[in-house]
């Protein structure tokens, strides 16, 4: 396409309020988050209730913001792109709302995006070279799949979780052992200070598709091992036990990431989603990639969290492809990636 091609981008699926301009899917024009972490400490994980209150208040002033950062009017603006789903439903149903209004109200196409998607685009922002196919490991706290990225708008899933996602059982035991709400974060920090291989924790294999995760075992053992420590009065050293369970995750994840990279003949892996921002998986992929010969792709922490120019990324390669929504798009909580 010869003329620049704008997207103001709306995402609300969980607990961001966000909204971004970003130029022909590689450009981010402005990317305003509005984060509730705060808010939701106080409860240990998010109150979908308040998450969707929260959205009503905060999503026409990010929306403003984003548009004046950009130094850009709606009219400028080619399409409106917004979650649509998975998430929670109250959440997106303001997203959503918001975007149909905008869309009908200045006239412009409406794209629906897929927030797994999204994620994945979030790759296309800082790497130009990037293009399909590729693989992906998509891993949040929400999701935790294995991608081929067949092209813009083609996926095809090869692994997934049978139970807890990865983000999940981080969330789950950093609760276990009093580091609070959000979980990734602080253990990533905490397992700085202790030894990966303190403590043998498990690695589970997936019965009927090698490509699929299960962290639910992993879980359970983190929290018998505390117990035994409880019982006999042993004192437990926080800081061995996260970085254990974060080897134990990363171990896994990169494993079949790996071989299903090597499995499809092609030299690419890309990493997408909350999780995406840990430390020690990055680390862990980047030495596993130059052993294989491998180009590894991730975002910057910042596009790896839920943020809007992700969504405005997905949504230009909807929108030049055709993609378009009717004013009857619905929030769909549990989304399926490659359906529209």
């Amino acid at each position: 396409m010869s003329k620049d091609v704008y997207i103001l981008a709306i995402e609300s699926s969980c607990d961001e309020t966000a909204a971004a301009v970003v130029c022909n899917g590689r450009t981010v024009c402005s990317n305003i988050i509005f984060s509730q972490i705060e808010l939701h400490k106080l409860y240990g994980g998010v109150v979908p209730e308040i998450a969707s209150r929260k959205h009503i208040e905060k999503i026409n002033p990010v929306i403003k913001e984003a548009l004046k950062e950009a130094g850009l009017h709606l009219q400028d603006m080619d399409a409106i792109a917004v979650t649509y789903g998975p998430g929670l439903v109250g959440a997106l149903l303001v997203g959503v709302a918001e975007a149909k209004a905008i869309a009908y109200a200045a006239g412009k196409p409406l794209v629906g995006v897929h927030h797994i998607e999204g994620h994945i685009a979030a790759n296309y922002i800082e790497h130009p070279d990037l293009e399909p196919p590729f693989m992906c490991l998509v891993v949040s706290g929400g999701h935790t799949h294995l991608v081929k990225v067949l092209d813009y708008d083609c996926f095809e899933i090869v692994g997934r979780t049978r139970d807890d996602a990865a983000g999940e059982a981080f969330d789950k035991v950093a609760r276990a052992i009093g580091l609070g709400y959000p979980g990734g974060p602080k253990i990533d920090k905490l397992a700085r200070e202790g030894n990966p291989e303190a403590i043998a924790f498990p690695r589970a294999k997936v019965e009927g598709n090698e490509y699929d995760f299960s962290f639910s075992g992993l879980k359970s053992a983190v929290l018998n091992y505390l117990n035994q420590c409880e019982m006999k009065q042993i004192e437990v050293n926080r800081a061995d036990v996260a970085a254990s369970f974060q080897y134990a995750v990363v171990d896994v994840l990169t494993a079949h990431a790996i071989k299903a990279v090597k499995e499809m003949g092609w030299d690419k892996l890309a990493v997408a989603g909350g999780v995406a921002a840990n430390s020690f998986l990055r680390e862990h992929l980047k030495k596993a990639c130059e052993r294989e010969g491998l180009h590894l792709y991730y975002p910057s922490p910042v596009f790896c969290t839920d943020n809007a120019a992700m969504i405005g990324a997905a949504g230009y390669y909807a929108y030049i492809k055709g993609a378009r929504s009717g004013l009857d798009l619905n929030a769909v909580p549990n989304l399926k990636i490659g359906e529209r």
